[in-house]
């Protein structure tokens, strides 16, 4: 069933290993740097709030999957889009023999391993970082198609390119518009009424989020419900990296006012803004695997729905009692 694989792949790559950012470390830098505090601070604060979430999400939405199969909600066909997929190269059948299918699936694991361990020893980050596994991912495909067609190996490769380029364009075409009306409320807003703005203002949706921040009573509990709250909310722009200083700079206030806690109010709204904004909840930020799955992008948003907020309001109760 194509749904259940479209909710894995934004779970537990949007969500559990976006959110944390392990190995690029670009998340963690942008909200340890608003908090004022090392990047190494907020990694380790994060592991047992993402341990949280990733678990309660991906329970929460294995019991609803089995229970909609079972109550017959589920089915073959659920969610199904009309995209057409006639760009994407056919299938061509019997191009490697058993041994060299082995032998792929053996080294294509070891090579992103392998760019794991360079991105640790150099310390390779954000654009570096995403350059060394792009890069990588070229060179396997350079070398699958020379080993499957010999001569003509250079001649498919660009025509695989061609037919990847292709399908990114016509799966990102929704982008555009949808993600108009997104960031009406963030940077687009104050471009277009800028003047009538103060000067300090970071766009709509951000500014509701400090205000909402300036608001509440400082307590550990409000301190951490409000994070998440602002994660929420500077999520919804389809980002999630954009509203995630900000969650770093008001984790650092709260974090002043109650006197502890600043690493693990800053990795909570991370995770928030993330897991919203990244491609879990977010339709427009669904299109990628939501296009590779052949599902409607706005059922993936509605299905991943419960488990998101579930896992939410458990990672906060969690962070309460570290804090």
């Amino acid at each position: 069933m194509a749904i259940p694989v479209a909710m894995a792949m934004n779970l537990f790559g949007h969500g559990i290993a976006l959110s944390g950012d392990y190995v690029i470390q670009a998340a963690p830098k942008l909200t340890a740097d608003a908090a004022g505090i090392s990047v190494e601070s907020v990694m380790q604060a994060s592991i047992p709030l993402v341990i949280v979430m990733g678990v309660v999400t991906t329970l929460t939405a294995f019991y609803l999957i089995k229970r909609d199969i079972k109550s017959g909600k589920l089915t073959h066909t659920t969610g199904l889009t009309s995209t057409d997929t006639s760009i994407l190269p056919k299938k061509e059948n019997h191009l490697l023999s058993k041994n060299q299918k082995r032998f792929f699936a053996i080294l294509i694991p070891i090579l992103f391993v392998l760019d794991v361990v360079a991105m640790y020893l150099l310390n390779l980050q954000g654009g570096d970082a995403t350059a060394l596994v792009g890069g990588t991912s070229i060179f396997i495909l350079i070398l699958i198609t020379l080993i499957s067609y010999k001569n003509k190996g250079l001649e498919k490769t660009t025509s695989y390119l061609i037919d990847g380029f292709q399908f990114g364009f016509k799966v990102f075409g929704p982008v555009i518009p949808i993600a108009a009306f997104f960031y009406l409320g963030d940077s687009g807003f104050t471009t277009i009424v800028g003047d009538y703005l103060p000067k300090a203002s970071h766009g709509l949706v951000n500014d509701l989020g400090v205000a909402l921040a300036s608001t509440v009573p400082l307590t550990k509990e409000v301190g951490a419900i409000t994070l998440t709250a602002v994660g929420v909310i500077t999520g919804l722009d389809g980002s999630g990296f954009s509203g995630i200083s900000l969650a770093g700079s008001i984790a650092g206030l709260f974090a002043h006012a109650i006197g502890t806690g600043i690493s693990t109010l800053t990795a909570l709204g991370q995770i928030a803004a993330i897991w919203v904004g990244g491609g879990t909840l977010v339709p427009w930020a669904l299109i990628p695997a939501a296009a590779i799955c052949n599902v409607d992008p706005f059922e993936l948003a509605r299905r991943n729905l419960i488990p998101v907020v579930v896992g939410l309001a458990v990672t906060t109760f969690v962070a309460i009692l570290i804090i």
